[in-house]
């Protein structure tokens, strides 16, 4: 049987060229060789268990998420060594992290006393342990606490908790991630490490053990993770990047793209078969490969292009580089894995559309 041609795949697909993916995974391990941080890699990007394994056995100690089903989708492929980087404050939900707790190390963020004596009611009836990062907010404005008075409050209170264990603090800085300009960037880097280092030193100051400082995206991995306090990185978009990142000129490639099909042309423009169901406009509109200077814009099932030159022609498989690589791979089932324009393998996206 003939190899499949990635123009032989039925559109419109999610393609991920494998040869880039397995490079950008090395290059980030190589970065960490000699730094004190340890990856624990966001599968809110790529929401598969097949690519977690592979940051797994490339070094990553374990893996970050943003929800608790994305987290059960990890557990149930075998990765136990699970942070949810957010607040999980449901009751059913908090019930669900608890039993999943008993068999699994689940780490979770808090910012409020509530939280905590609820995580501690439930980790007692399910005779689980689960640990526990007090989250003060560095500039996001969304959630955690202010100052480093509150972050000790509640730190005491988690180790006072039955069923709890006092981690260390998350400390996220997305408001720095997408900066172009890279003093900007580590200006911003420097006011929100002058925070949690005082929120640090005041929670050992007064008995409270620092195990732990999680954060840090793909934007700022080269200034957050170059042995700085921070003790984890939670870049996630490394591994496929997108036309947003790109404008950073970090050192990662584009391994991700949406593959579609001119399904009508006329003299300067071509309509596609794959529109904002297909791939997300969130940070903008995507850029078609080899064909930078074509505009577009897409409507719900459709893109229209403005080929002024008629560089397209009618049945061409083209490809957009998504300007937003998480919000695009949750609008799929599976990826179309290609290396070298041969599909390879399909990998099922578990994660995907895991609101809760």
């Amino acid at each position: 049987m003939p190899a499949i041609r990635k123009d032989d795949i039925e559109t419109p697909a999610l393609i991920l060229d494998l040869d880039i993916l397995e490079e950008n995974i090395r290059k980030m391990s190589a970065y960490l060789e000699d730094k004190n941080a340890k990856l624990r890699p966001h599968y809110k990007t790529h929401k598969c268990p097949t690519i977690a394994h592979m940051q797994i056995r490339a070094g990553a100690k374990g893996v970050s998420c943003a929800k608790l089903g994305e987290a059960e989708t990890l557990a149930f492929a075998g990765i136990h060594d699970i942070l949810i980087a957010n607040q999980v404050v449901d009751s059913a939900k908090i019930h669900r992290l608890a039993a999943l707790a008993n068999n699994n190390r689940i780490t979770v963020c808090v910012d409020n006393k509530h939280n905590i004596t609820e995580l501690s009611q439930a980790a007692k009836i399910y005779g689980s342990t689960i640990y526990i990062l007090v989250e003060i907010d560095i500039g996001m404005r969304r959630c955690g606490v202010d100052t480093k008075e509150e972050a000790l409050e509640l730190a005491e209170l988690v180790c006072k908790s039955e069923g709890l264990i006092f981690e260390g603090l998350q400390a996220y800085s997305g408001q720095i991630n997408h900066m172009i300009d890279f003093n900007e960037r580590v200006e911003s880097f420097q006011k929100a490490n002058k925070k949690i280092t005082e929120a640090k030193n005041y929670l050992e100051a007064n008995g409270i053990c620092i195990k732990e400082i999680s954060g840090v995206s793909t934007g700022g991995y080269n200034i957050f993770g170059e042995n700085t306090i921070w003790t984890e990185m939670q870049t996630g978009s490394y591994v496929f990047m997108d036309t947003s990142y790109d404008t950073l000129g970090l050192e990662f490639k584009k391994a991700l793209s949406v593959l579609t099909t001119v399904i009508h042309k006329q003299p300067g423009s071509a309509v596609t078969d794959a529109g904002i169901k297909a791939c997300s406009t969130d940070n903008g509109l995507p850029v078609i490969r080899d064909h930078p200077g074509l505009g577009m814009v897409l409507n719900e099932e459709h893109g229209k292009i403005q080929d002024i030159n008629d560089e397209l022609r009618y049945l061409q498989k083209i490809e957009y580089y998504p300007s937003h690589s998480c919000t695009t791979v949750n609008l799929y089932d599976n990826f179309h894995c290609v290396r070298k324009g041969l599909l390879e393998a399909i990998w099922p996206i578990s994660g995907r559309g895991k609101g809760c």
